[in-house]
């Protein structure tokens, strides 16, 4: 796959100033990054979640003390 030249680069930043406005293009560069970090995360497996999938859950259980209850 090609990698664009300089030019390409610079008219592709060009029509961003212009549909997004100078102001508005760190929060969308901001977001768009946030974004592909959060899909990478999503993507790859961590250990931790493997950790707690081998561990079954522990439910605390109420014992009942008072033999009234226990009819």
């Amino acid at each position: 796959m090609m990698m664009p030249g300089t030019s390409e680069l610079l008219i592709i930043l060009g029509v961003a100033v212009l549909l997004f406005g100078p102001s508005k293009l760190p929060k969308l560069g901001a977001a768009i990054g946030e974004s592909i970090r959060n899909f990478r995360r999503g993507v790859r497996p961590d250990e931790s979640d493997a950790d707690k999938d081998s561990q079954p859950k522990q439910i605390p259980v109420k014992k009942n003390d008072d033999p009234q209850d226990a009819v």
